[in-house]
């Protein structure tokens, strides 16, 4: 079901079977809009002219949602935050999202239809970006005029449209965003603000989502949801009056002299540019399954993998980079690695010895922070030329779940350390690593962050944690990868993606296994130290679970 040119109208989905004593009721605004001619200006002000053809876009794929960050379904749960997409060997984005826009009415059901798609998509990532996210903020003047129903919030000056523009592209991009949260009851944005990433599908639904040049190119299909006036009047008013506080009275006056203007003269004419037009919206099953077999189309040609195999083979024979350090291999360091190898070392051993690893090697680390010159006085009343800590802050990370064992030797040695965690897990159908949790502190874009893992074989878990630290403007070079053991690929790979990350260990082993274990390696951390039982396979470390 190809997106028709954008010359020829839309088509119109069939309607739903009608109902038993349903006659053929259609909207009242639809006979209002003969005024067409007249709404030309105000429209051709904000689209783009429509010609003959359409020049191909890129596709792309990602989702948004300001609502709970899980979708839980009969038979699943679909993860509404989104997470960072793919990255291939480079550090690059492997593919861009696909961006859905629905547009329609005010309460035309606009969301229900977003909803229905995302469990009929079965795509585990899916971002839903409502938006009422987007209002501007009013003014002391305008805000007495929202209290009396006297402001117009369905006329596109109300939208921030160069912030739903940006946030959009960096969402495809694969980028966090920031998203305001906006209350109703105060006509206001939140103070506290929501952090979303890119992902498969990016879903963007609105009244206003078709009536802006610069927003309809983000947008790789267009939906119009064409719902009867009469049934978007009554879902408004119980909207309104029970979710966000309002009178019927005041809503029948807003929506009389400001709802039902803006959907003739901004709204359904929008209807001309949308690729596909669902009538009668959520209640269309037809038109659904339509849209979701479309898509499905879509999204099966830009599906995404992690290959392994190129981590493997991208750097093959080169030299370490020069942005690695290896704790001196000295005697006491060696027997160490020697306790903690040998497969018959007790669990107490095991966790004893790491720790002490460990401590040295955040010691080592710290000498990578900067510094600068700086005089004391000794309690002898002398001066002293020493050195102290250059930066703001230090940030501690850790990939979960052997990352956080890191946890208790940082802070032994960096007093009030903030401590921020990733989980990231790879999935057994795809191989792919997937972010599954994540707290970082405030205002973390100003520290040195020093990244937690106990093993790295392929680099794949680690260049999504990096990558998550990026997107979070925590700039590249204040990034330390600490780890006890490490793989050459994964140094390799880290490095080559990310070259001014700091990479820090206690020793490098040679290979990996086609199972992309560590050899000769160190079994798995994670249920040496917390004593779980070991994967079939024998796996180092997460790397069943976060293919580090």
């Amino acid at each position: 079901m190809a997106a028709p040119p954008a010359s020829a109208d839309a088509p119109r989905l069939p309607p739903p079977p009608a109902a038993a004593g349903d006659g053929p009721h259609r909207p009242a605004e639809r006979s209002e809009t003969a005024c067409e001619d007249r709404n030309a200006e105000s429209l051709d002000r904000l689209l783009p002219p429509v010609g003959t053809g359409r020049s191909p876009r890129k596709r792309t794929t990602s989702q948004c949602k300001s609502e709970p960050p899980l979708l839980r379904t009969s038979k699943r749960t679909i993860y509404t935050a989104g997470r960072p997409p793919w990255y291939n060997e480079h550090g690059t984005q492997s593919k861009e999202a696909f961006a859905i826009g629905l547009g329609g009415g005010s309460a035309s059901g606009k969301t229900t239809v977003a909803r229905m798609i995302i469990e009929a998509l079965d795509v585990p990532w899916v971002v839903l970006l409502s938006m009422d996210s987007f209002y501007k903020v009013l003014t002391t003047q305008q805000q007495e005029q929202a209290a009396h129903n006297n402001f117009n919030f369905d006329h596109p000056d109300a939208f921030d449209f160069d912030l739903i523009v940006s946030t959009l592209k960096k969402l495809k991009q694969g980028k966090s965003v920031k998203v305001p949260v906006y209350d109703f009851t105060t006509h206001s944005r939140k103070k506290d603000w929501k952090t979303l990433y890119g992902a498969n599908v990016i879903i963007f639904e609105g009244i206003m989502a078709f009536a802006d040049k610069t927003l309809l190119e983000l947008l790789d299909m267009k939906i119009f949801v064409d719902t009867d006036s009469d049934i978007r009047l009554v879902r408004r008013l119980r909207r309104d009056i029970s979710e966000r506080g309002r009178d019927i009275e005041g809503v029948i006056k807003q929506y009389n002299k400001f709802v039902k203007p803006a959907f003739d003269q901004y709204i359904q004419p929008t209807m001309r540019v949308a690729d596909i037009v669902v009538p009668w919206g959520s209640g269309n099953t037809v038109a659904i399954d339509l849209i979701v077999q479309h898509m499905h189309s879509q999204l099966e040609e830009r599906k995404l993998r992690w290959d392994m195999a190129a981590l493997a083979s991208a750097h093959q024979c080169h030299p370490l980079p020069r942005t690695l350090s290896v704790l001196k291999s000295t005697p006491q360091v060696r027997g160490m690695h020697t306790i903690i190898r040998d497969k018959e070392t007790s669990r107490d051993e095991f966790i004893f010895y790491s720790k002490r690893l460990m401590r040295l090697l955040i010691e080592h680390a710290l000498s990578f922070l900067p510094f600068q010159d700086c005089v004391v006085q000794t309690p002898q009343g002398q001066d002293y030329a020493g050195k102290c800590y250059a930066g703001k802050q230090i940030t501690g990370v850790s990939i979960l779940r052997a990352g956080e064992t890191m946890e208790p030797a940082l802070r032994a040695v960096c007093k009030d350390v903030r401590i921020g965690t990733i989980l990231i897990q790879t999935n057994q159908l795809t191989g792919e690593p997937e972010l599954h949790y994540l707290r970082l502190p405030k205002d973390i874009s100003d520290d040195h962050v020093i990244l937690m893992d106990c093993t790295v074989s392929t680099g794949a878990a680690a260049m999504m944690a990096v990558r998550v630290l990026l997107d979070h403007d925590v700039p590249e070079d204040k990034i330390f990868l600490l780890s006890l053991l490490m793989a050459e690929m994964g140094v390799h790979s880290v490095a080559y993606a990310f070259p001014r990350v700091r990479i820090i260990t206690t020793a490098v082993d040679k290979r990996v296994n086609d199972l992309f274990r560590i050899i000769p390696g160190i079994g798995n951390f994670g249920d040496r130290y917390f004593g779980t039982d070991a994967a079939p396979d024998g796996s180092d470390e997460e790397e069943g679970a976060s293919t580090s």
